[in-house]
């Protein structure tokens, strides 16, 4: 069955605080994981707030990889959509839940672009 790709939506619990507040390094935590995913980065936005959290995207030329952190919570909401065969969406969030230090991780997997039968 043809689709347009897989959709990953990750809530990673128990994470390393430190590395929920570092841009710098959070945006290349980020970056690493796309391309172990196989996909190609097309650009990068993050953004810090405060008192605290960071809110990211790399935008991938299948798609998009995101993360919002809530260091508070030790928390982090990540989402990687990824058009094509190619790409291996599920290396990426591996990736980020083992170098996060993540103790738990939440995932749920969406098949995108299903036709509907009534179409």
């Amino acid at each position: 069955m043809d689709t347009f790709g897989c959709h990953i939506i990750s809530d990673l619990w128990g994470c390393n605080v430190y590395k929920l507040t570092d841009k710098k390094l959070l945006e290349n935590e980020l970056m690493i994981a796309a391309e172990k995913s196989g996909a190609t980065i097309c650009g990068v936005f993050f953004h810090e707030f405060s008192p605290q959290g960071i809110s990211g995207i790399v935008i991938l030329a299948e798609s998009h990889l995101s993360v919002h952190s809530f260091p508070e919570q030790g928390y982090a909401s990540i989402d990687i959509y990824t058009c094509g065969r190619h790409v291996q969406p599920k290396l990426a969030i591996q990736y980020l839940y083992s170098s996060l230090e993540a103790k738990y991780n939440d995932c749920r997997e969406i098949i995108r672009g299903i036709k509907p039968q009534s179409l």
